[in-house]
């Protein structure tokens, strides 16, 4: 296992969570509504603590954690930025604009666990994998508020 590999991989789900962290705090700002300011801040932490581990573990093998978002990232937050202003801070719009966030972090997730697996060790396996479980707890809660107030149109 080549160790840039091992630190590119964990560096770019330092960028995926970079990315939730700033994607959720502009959701914070888009929304009125306690309940989504609740979990919105709920799922800011799980990205923080996630990118707290990720980083030990690339000081742990001699890594420089990345510090910036991806370009992608900030384009979805452009996005949301566009959207909002469109539909004036609509709880339907911000859920939409967020599910699309937690698919791309859930998918990045799932994409090292399948294609960059040889790239990595056990132990990251394991917190990657844990990390994962919790990000698509994360996605399946917003899934689940969006898609009960389309059933109650």
């Amino acid at each position: 296992m080549e160790n840039q590999q091992n630190i590119d991989v964990l560096n770019n789900l330092v960028e995926i969570n970079n990315d939730r962290i700033e994607g959720y705090r502009k959701a914070l700002d888009e929304t009125s509504d306690a309940d989504l300011k609740i979990l919105f801040s709920q799922f800011l932490q799980n990205s923080q603590k996630c990118k707290t581990e990720l980083i030990s573990e690339l000081t742990l093998i001699g890594g420089t954690p990345v510090e910036g978002t991806r370009t992608s990232g900030k384009f979805y937050r452009a996005w949301m930025d566009i959207k909002a202003a469109l539909t004036g801070n609509d709880r339907e719009a911000v859920l939409n604009s967020c599910e699309y966030g937690e698919d791309v972090a859930v998918g990045t997730y799932r994409d090292v666990l399948k294609d960059d697996i040889g790239k990595i060790s056990v132990a990251q396996q394991t917190l990657i994998n844990s990390q994962y479980n919790l990000l698509q707890g994360d996605h399946n809660k917003v899934k689940e508020i969006r898609n009960a107030m389309a059933n109650k149109k």
